[in-house]
């Protein structure tokens, strides 16, 4: 009887996280696909000329290549660095990979689908309101000397995680569509994995008790508080995050804390030990405290205003279903259908032009130069 209850369990977190895949597929799809399609024409090598100094005009650029550049956490850590070290601002490279991982299209279109288009509103809105809460951190406590032991360290060029994908130069759809799946596939799997354990098996008085949800008033300034520090120890980024937040949701958490949640993808666990090897333990501690000040920041700010103009949602159904409650005929099925179709022509296309090796190259570019990955701009 213990073995058939401890497998029913297993069973019905497997099919939560079933359901939540099929939910989103073409979602991921569409919104790689776009993404793909903007990468494809965005060279990396002429960004760093934008990014000159932290004024507001070079902020609001770097904000807009960002949501133009790779979702992956990974990938835009590193790519920020990379950054960093050919020229470009301290300041605009964080602001840069800000906005690649909290304000990218995929992210948007799951988050509408997954929790509502209110929350997408709310990522939207606050991820400048982060970036610029941040500059001016940066602006107070940020001083040269930290700034230049930072490029000592990142000269170093200690490896972290996704750094040939960072540096490879692709205009190739099929080889940026494959690749961005590659780079992220491991997030979206062990969040999807995560987010249905968690509403399988954790009972529905923990979150309210963790979110303060008996205590209206203070559990819209606490959820701010402890949404980042829950992604934190989650280890889950990216797109991968928004299941997460599906659940934490429906369990209770306010609409800023569930913001400050998904904003937190880049002071989780593995991400703060990168930025050590980065930049070093100093610019490492500088950038938790920063970041999570301004995630809070944002979180507080977007969910009272929210409120006060009535975009909060009044029901906690966001899209946590099991396999049996999505799978069948349906319009879902149908663009997930198309979806994977879609894919298939594009890791075709991707193998079929060589694009094979470059998965071998994501994690440590050879002898530390850029790769050069051409191709057609529709391929």
């Amino acid at each position: 009887m213990v073995a058939a209850a401890i497998g029913h369990d297993v069973w019905r977190a497997l099919s939560l996280a079933l359901g939540m895949t099929w939910e989103i597929l073409w979602a991921l799809v569409l919104g790689f696909l776009l993404s793909s399609l903007v990468q494809a024409l965005v060279a990396k090598h002429t960004i760093r000329r934008l990014l000159p100094d932290d004024s507001p005009r070079t902020l609001a650029v770097a904000t807009g290549l960002g949501v133009a550049s790779s979702s992956c956490s990974y990938a835009a850590v590193a790519l920020a660095r990379s950054l960093f070290r050919k020229g470009a601002d301290f300041t605009a490279a964080i602001a840069f990979e800000i906005a690649s991982t909290n304000l990218v299209v995929e992210l948007g279109i799951v988050m509408a689908i997954v929790l509502g288009w209110q929350f997408t509103l709310g990522e939207f809105v606050g991820g400048p309101l982060m970036i610029a809460v941040l500059a001016l951190l940066f602006r107070a406590f940020l001083t040269r000397r930290l700034v230049d032991d930072a490029r000592r360290e990142a000269e170093r060029g200690r490896l972290g995680s996704m750094e040939g994908h960072a540096e490879m130069r692709m205009t190739a759809v099929s080889h940026v569509y494959v690749m961005e799946w590659a780079a992220i596939l491991r997030d979206i799997v062990v969040g999807l994995l995560v987010a249905g354990a968690l509403a399988a098996w954790v009972p529905g008085s923990w979150w309210r008790a963790l979110f303060l949800t008996g205590h209206p008033a203070a559990a819209k300034v606490w959820g701010p508080f402890v949404g980042p520090v829950a992604a934190m120890l989650s280890f889950v980024c990216s797109v991968g995050n928004v299941p997460l937040a599906a659940v934490l949701w429906n369990g209770g958490a306010t609409f800023g804390g569930v913001i400050a949640f998904v904003f937190a993808d880049l002071i989780i666990l593995p991400i703060l030990d990168i930025y050590r090897r980065y930049y070093g333990w100093r610019m490492a501690a500088f950038l938790l405290g920063t970041l999570y000040t301004a995630m809070v920041a944002a979180g507080l700010v977007v969910g009272y205003a929210f409120a006060a103009v009535g975009l909060v949602p009044g029901s906690r159904h966001a899209k946590v279903e099991t396999a049996s409650a999505v799978f069948g005929w349906n319009a879902t099925s149908i663009l997930d259908a198309v979806a994977l179709a879609v894919s298939a022509v594009l890791v075709w296309r991707f193998l079929a032009t060589g694009g094979g090796p470059m998965l071998r190259m994501m994690d440590a570019p050879e002898h530390g130069h850029d790769h050069h990955h051409h191709g057609h701009a529709h391929g």
